[in-house]
């Protein structure tokens, strides 16, 4: 039996990632390992649920990450999809839209993709 426990993003700006997370997701910090040339930071939600956003930042990084197509991405649920959609409109982070199915991503500093969804 597995129970999923985090996802992992690197961030070339982890302060800036931070307050984004905490901004448009309320996601805060849950614990941090300061490391020689790294630091991984954990984030959770106000729901308390088990899942985690792993933020790892590399010393010796400089060059944005290659994410490829990007077609992998990560889901949040919200009761509140108005005003959320509404929030994010107002950040400037949304990215792409879907009204037929519902749904809209929003892009982090670095580029990665974030579905919003209604519960």
């Amino acid at each position: 039996m597995f129970r999923f426990a985090h996802n992992n993003l690197n961030v070339l700006d982890l302060e800036r990632s931070l307050r984004f997370y905490e901004e448009a997701l309320g996601l805060t910090e849950v614990r941090r390992i300061n490391g020689e040339g790294f630091i991984i930071v954990y984030l959770g939600d106000a729901c308390k649920s088990r899942h985690l956003l792993e933020l790892t930042w590399l010393k010796d990084r400089k060059e944005p990450y290659n994410l490829g197509e990007n077609e992998f991405h990560l889901a949040f649920t919200t009761e509140d999809f108005d005003a959320a959609h509404e929030k994010h409109k107002a950040m400037g982070c949304i990215c792409y839209e879907n009204p037929d199915m519902g749904i809209y991503f929003i892009s982090d500093p670095d580029g990665y993709w974030l579905e919003v969804l209604p519960e």
